[in-house]
């Protein structure tokens, strides 16, 4: 699920593709085009947009993938949630950086906007060396406090069969409610 119609991919897309589907798994929608995240961020109908910067690092996979993945088994979730991914769909994510602000450019990172204002971001500092459950626990707390959609995002026995096929290295099994 790429985008090659502008600045080509720094990654192959097989090997980013497990990557993608660990989000996709979990609830997220790719955004592949500048426009389709305008569409996305910049709408004022008071409803929570959460979109995480996706990334090949170590910290994406470690921490911030499973973190947030595990965040949105929560009660409350963000309403929209989308991902772009840094160095596949450049385009993308570089409207994505402008939508966020004067905030320096972080990829993996994660932005919470509520009427295409940016209520929230997680730069990767605040990422790297902490772990899956830290993470899940900050966003909830940011979850509970500025959104109201009924989570969680996917069933909690498709989310342990994810997280199963993650420790194991298996396929990702792709969510199809």
């Amino acid at each position: 699920m790429f985008n090659i119609s502008s600045r080509p991919p720094m990654y192959d897309q097989n090997s980013v593709q497990p990557m993608r589907d660990e989000l996709v798994a979990v609830g997220f929608t790719e955004l592949l085009t500048p426009n389709e995240v305008e569409e996305a961020v910049k709408v004022n109908n008071n409803e929570t947009v959460f979109v995480m910067v996706n990334s090949v690092c170590g910290c994406a996979a470690g921490s911030a993938r499973p973190g947030i993945g595990m965040a949105l088994q929560n009660n409350i979730i963000p309403d929209k949630l989308y991902t772009v991914f840094a160095g596949q769909e450049r385009d993308a994510v570089d409207k994505t950086r402008e939508l966020v602000g004067n905030v320096p450019p972080s990829s993996p990172s994660f932005a919470l906007f509520k009427n295409g204002q940016l209520v929230h971001f997680m730069h990767r500092y605040e990422i790297e060396g902490n772990m899956p459950q830290q993470i899940s626990e900050y966003w909830r707390e940011i979850f509970n406090e500025h959104c109201s959609k009924q989570g969680p995002s996917i069933p909690p026995e498709h989310f342990a069969k994810v997280m199963h096929a993650k420790a194991c290295g298996s396929k990702i099994p792709l969510y199809q409610g």
